[in-house]
């Protein structure tokens, strides 16, 4: 039996006593049900002595046991997470508190190095491998109490592996296979999923109530996605606002962790234990930033936070159908449902004392020129046949070279313990074992990043196209349609803050809104709202205080959040 099937069913077997013991213990109050309990829920809870850490580990341990062979939510678990909460249910007993999460489980993505558990970032290659060293952030949330508990579910690699067009879906990876999502966790034919789980980080475990957060991350979309299509809040941060230090790369220039929670409140605690008080010596974007007073956020949730800000609707291919100068395919546009979810939730916004600017487009979305344009900008390698040559000469060599110098790095780091030493050795080992399993949607993005970049020769190429793509997503685009509109935030629907945000290394949250129709469900279902679909305010460098307030006041008028009835 594999070893994470192994870690998976000693799980069931933990939980299965611990729910005995539970039975042994009751007492006229109701229990403390974790199913959809926050952070501040669980902190006052434990305050409260309502709840250990011990028993809050175990309720956690038992809902996995319970749906996970359902929703491949989880690739490991600790299997010390209960020693663990015990350690720190004594600290709390003599008084010594170490932070905000204090006692609280915390899942990790995969690719999210950890001592006590192997990191594999979902490839064969890694299924075992248990790094030499924590990452920065991990370090960060021990230091504030947390209990690393689990690693959750990914793309593999983040998503850099496999590329049209045998593009492998959203949550897939050779250790776990296909996730589901626990608003819909039916599989197609071939092992789909029904309802996708959207990008490369999940939000299956936070909806699902198997931890009360989870770390994510994100190149371009994999906090925002994922946490929208689980009807979850997800903050893409400022690039280097939290160290990437200790986490398997994409591109460092645009790299960055991200929290995923059920409440902005949850986001703002768990932002402030990611955030390291000083710049991390191994991470030298970290200095970007400064933290807060005390590294909290909690200041910055106020919920009259909405009135007066001034929030920019961009329609120009964000709600309305666009088609770039020059190009054969365009944005489609928002779905009937989705635009009367955004129309709503505008109207919202304005009931809580909002100005709306009604279209505040990004000039470089409408620019007529294509070599200007940031909707031409397409990673090299992604160019479609029927695409005009010069489709060719606009993309951009970033995610490539950068994967290529970037996951070398990484692997150097690693002080010769990783099963690989290079991205060629990755490459060639996935292709001997490709028999079992290893790339099952082949590995196209790898080879072209190892084969078609040269580190030296293509420098100057890279360094211009990450220029543009920060003068065309930033400058040009993010900060020149908040400053002539005067704006506080950008309003993005869904996460479609994703790209255009990831590009300039700017912020973003996603907010839960609304259900809409899911197109891959069946036709006798398309009155079925089975779809979350939320929305997201965008903003400048740094601007993660501000956000956070927008994103209060809008979820504590609206509360629109809901639970998957899959996972009661």
């Amino acid at each position: 039996m594999a070893k994470h099937h192994r870690r998976l069913v000693a799980v069931t077997a933990i939980a299965a006593c611990a729910a005995l013991a539970s039975c042994d213990r009751q007492t006229a109050a109701p229990p403390f049900n974790v199913a959809n309990a926050s952070i501040q829920d669980i902190q006052t809870a434990l305050k409260d002595g309502r709840i250990t850490s011990r028993e809050l580990t175990t309720q956690y341990l038992a809902r996995i046991a319970l749906y996970d062979s359902k929703l491949h939510g989880v690739i490991s678990v600790n299997a010390h997470a209960l020693e663990e909460a015990d350690t720190l249910d004594r600290e709390r007993k003599a008084g010594k508190l170490r932070g905000p999460l204090h006692g609280i489980p915390i899942a990790l993505k995969d690719n999210i190095q950890t001592t006590n558990m192997p990191t594999s970032g979902g490839a064969l290659a890694f299924k075992d491998y248990v790094p030499p060293y924590d990452a920065t952030l991990v370090k960060n949330l021990k230091d504030a109490g947390a209990i690393i508990f689990a690693k959750s579910t990914m793309s593999e690699l983040a998503g850099a592996l496999a590329e049209p067009p045998t593009p492998a879906p959203g949550g897939y990876n050779a250790v776990r296979g296909f996730s589901y999502n626990p608003f819909d966790p039916r599989a197609q034919d071939n092992g789909e999923p029904v309802l996708s789980p959207a990008g490369s980080s999940s939000g299956i475990g936070v909806a699902a109530g198997y931890w009360a957060a989870n770390i994510g991350t994100d190149t371009s979309g994999s906090v925002l996605g994922p946490s929208n299509a689980a009807m979850i809040v997800g903050l893409r941060p400022t690039v280097g606002r939290i160290s990437r230090h200790g986490i398997i790369p994409i591109t460092m220039d645009q790299d960055t962790a991200g929290p995923m929670a059920r409440t902005v409140t949850d986001i703002a605690i768990l932002l402030g234990a990611l955030e390291g008080a000083t710049p991390d010596p191994d991470d030298a974007a970290t200095g970007t930033g400064k933290p807060p007073m005390d590294r909290s956020y909690l200041p910055f949730l106020k919920a009259d936070a909405l009135k007066g800000a001034r929030i920019g609707i961009p329609r120009t291919a964000y709600y309305d159908k666009f088609t770039p100068p020059g190009a054969t395919r365009g944005r489609p546009g928002l779905l009937p449902d989705e635009a009367q979810a955004m129309t709503d939730a505008i109207a919202a916004l304005k009931a809580a004392g909002a100005e709306i600017v009604d279209p505040a487009d990004l000039p470089s979305v409408v620019a007529q020129e294509p070599a200007k344009n940031v909707l031409r900008r397409i990673v090299c390698g992604d160019e479609l046949p029927d695409d005009p040559a010069d489709t060719r000469e606009l993309c951009s060599a970033v995610l490539g070279y950068g994967m290529k110098r970037d996951f070398n790095l990484w692997l150097a780091s690693q002080g010769g313990h990783a099963p690989v030493k290079s991205l060629t050795e990755l490459r060639a080992w996935n292709t001997e074992h490709a028999p079992y399993g290893a790339i099952r949607f082949g590995q196209a993005f790898i080879d072209r990043a190892d084969q078609d970049w040269d580190l030296e020769r293509d420098k100057a190429r890279y360094e211009a196209d990450r220029a543009k793509d920060k003068s065309y997503a930033g400058e040009n685009g993010i900060d020149a349609a908040i400053t002539a509109n005067k704006l506080d935030a950008l309003l993005i629907p869904g996460g479609g803050a994703s790209s255009i945000g990831a590009l300039a290394g700017y912020p973003a949250i996603t907010v839960p809104f609304a259900m809409v129709t899911n197109p891959r469900a069946p036709a006798e279902e398309a009155q079925n709202k089975t779809r979350p679909f939320g929305l997201s305010f965008l903003g400048p460098s740094c601007s993660e205080p501000k956000l956070l307030g927008l994103a209060f006041a809008f979820e504590q008028t609206t509360h629109r959040r809901q639970t998957p009835t899959a996972t009661p």
